[in-house]
């Protein structure tokens, strides 16, 4: 049995953009976006879902595919992370992670379709018939509810860790392919929390329009560095089953996301305005 780590420890963050962002423009207008539940719909009606349910529970809540995204909706999503770029936050801890990072903040003033797919029902469904579970959508506070990845510059990476679940209940993590010009992986651990079941290491490299599903605590994985003139962007929807999170739980959490991924003008910025509008 691997030993199981402990959530991440960040100890050094720096705000910059990448090496290959040009100068800060506006989003470029797009092309009439597709319908995220029509295009899901016509793509999870072809897959046997029985087997793929079953393929879930076999691989201690884990489940990877080459296409699951319709090419339009992949288009969609690369066209936004390009247009994206401007606005990455870079973090690097050293001997744990190196990259750039969007939060659902930032997405939902510039990139809407995505949170549009983050809320489909017919997306959320599908998950559901996969997990066993009746997941929820995460708070509107949390940036990590959707989020894009950027792995830019060379030794970009995320070491070995667990999405851990700072919620009362289970917190689902959905990782889709969007651009993938690099030979960065996504290596990972099977059934690291079950003491009955052997260790089952795998990698993938994620196509895009590739997804993974996975109860985030109970996977152990990391993304392998990116090489020299090499372009990697993930796409990260996280889903729960219960939504209410200890305050506690709730600095930690909030501290991870300003040092280790968005900063803290955006992570706390946010939690003040919404405090604002509430008081």
């Amino acid at each position: 049995m691997s030993t199981p780590i402990q959530d991440d420890v960040f100890v050094e963050a720096t705000s910059a953009l990448p090496a290959s962002a040009g100068t800060s423009q506006p989003p470029r207008p797009a092309s009439p976006a597709p319908d995220p539940d029509r295009a899901v719909a016509a793509r999870t009606r072809q897959f046997d879902n029985a087997r793929l349910r079953q393929d879930f529970a076999d691989q201690g809540a884990f489940l990877y595919l080459d296409d699951f995204l319709a090419p339009e909706v992949t288009a969609q999503l690369a066209q936004s992370a390009r247009d994206l770029l401007v606005e990455v936050n870079r973090n690097y801890l050293p001997g744990h992670k190196q990259g750039g990072s969007v939060s659902r903040h930032t997405i939902d003033r510039l990139a809407p379709f995505i949170a549009q797919l983050y809320r489909s029902k017919e997306l959320i469904g599908w998950l559901e018939q996969m997990s066993g579970d009746r997941l929820q959508v995460s708070p509107a506070d949390d940036p990590h509810a959707y989020a894009l990845y950027y792995y830019t510059r060379p030794g970009d990476h995320i070491g070995w860790h667990y999405d851990t679940s700072y919620y009362d209940g289970r917190r689902y993590t959905v990782l889709l392919g969007v651009i993938d010009e690099s030979s960065c992986r996504l290596d990972y651990e099977l059934h690291t929390r079950n003491p009955d079941i052997a260790d089952q290491p795998g990698s993938v490299q994620i196509p895009p329009g590739g997804l993974v599903f996975f109860d985030g605590d109970k996977l152990r994985h990391r993304i392998s560095p990116a090489g020299e003139n090499e372009m990697r962007v993930s796409l990260t929807f996280e889903y729960v089953t219960n939504p209410n999170m200890r305050p506690w739980r709730r600095f930690i959490s909030n501290m991870k996301d300003a040092i280790a991924y968005f900063g803290f003008r955006q992570v706390f910025r946010q939690l003040m305005k919404r405090s604002g509008d509430t008081a």
